[in-house]
């Protein structure tokens, strides 16, 4: 038996399509794509960045997804924040976010991120290059995930291992 809104079933059948969006930044610059559900997000989101890691750069944006449907802004470096606009007009899946950070990584800033009580979940938070996976039906668009980085090439090996642990001291992130 069809369910509401496919063929066969009690409702119309609502066309849909695939898209697929890189996020194209620098490469020096990490990301976090989420979804929220207020128009309060953009400013919430740039005083918990700005509470959190002083002097942090970074650009956001926001799709609102009901009245003017506008892509809603901030940030406190003008070359993320213009970055982040035009790459969330491109996305137009509503209520969607995008924050672009440089000289930060997420993990800095990720917990205080979830903790807005405007976000509902996140994408992805990342340095890699990122495409975001968007169903467009007749009515708008929706964040379907996304593809962070590449396909897995293999299993870590010893070699591996011990690069792995020797960078995440490097950085500072576990002790010697």
């Amino acid at each position: 038996m069809g369910g509401l809104g496919s063929p066969g079933g009690t409702g119309n059948f609502t066309p849909m399509e695939l898209k697929v969006i890189p996020i194209v930044k620098p490469e020096d610059v990490n990301l976090i794509l989420g979804q929220s559900h207020f128009i309060k997000t953009v400013e919430d989101l740039h005083e918990v960045l700005v509470g959190t890691v002083p002097g942090i750069k970074f650009g956001l944006a926001f799709c609102e997804s009901s009245g003017p449907a506008l892509v809603r802004w901030s940030g406190t470096d003008p070359e993320l924040t213009e970055l982040a606009r035009n790459t969330m007009l491109e996305v137009g899946a509503g209520h969607a976010f995008l924050i672009l950070l440089r000289n930060a990584f997420p993990i800095n800033v990720l917990p205080a991120v979830r903790a807005v009580p405007e976000v509902c979940q996140i994408y992805c938070a990342t340095a890699n290059p990122v495409e975001v996976i968007l169903a467009e039906t007749a009515q708008g668009r929706g964040v379907l995930g996304v593809v962070d980085g590449m396909r897995t090439k293999g299993i870590e090996d010893d070699a591996a291992i011990a690069e792995r642990k020797a960078l995440l001291r490097r950085f500072g992130y576990k002790l010697a």
